[in-house]
């Protein structure tokens, strides 16, 4: 059987990102857990307010064993 562990990464879209997610830096960062076997599998809106997200959850998944 297949086993699994996870790993949750916040993306944080007030401050730093003037309220705006850098493409780049998601990328390069998700290319950089790639890399070590994490798979996205699913993303999550934080705090959604007035048509904007405040931020992201970012799932990932490797299978370890």
């Amino acid at each position: 059987m297949k086993r699994f562990e996870y790993l949750t990464l916040e993306v944080d879209t007030s401050g730093f990102w003037n309220n705006k997610i850098d493409s780049q830096q998601l990328n390069d960062k998700l290319n950089k857990l790639g890399r070590e076997g994490w798979e996205v599998t699913s993303t999550v809106d934080l705090n959604w307010q007035q048509g904007a997200t405040k931020g992201l959850l970012v799932i990932l998944k490797r299978e370890i064993g």
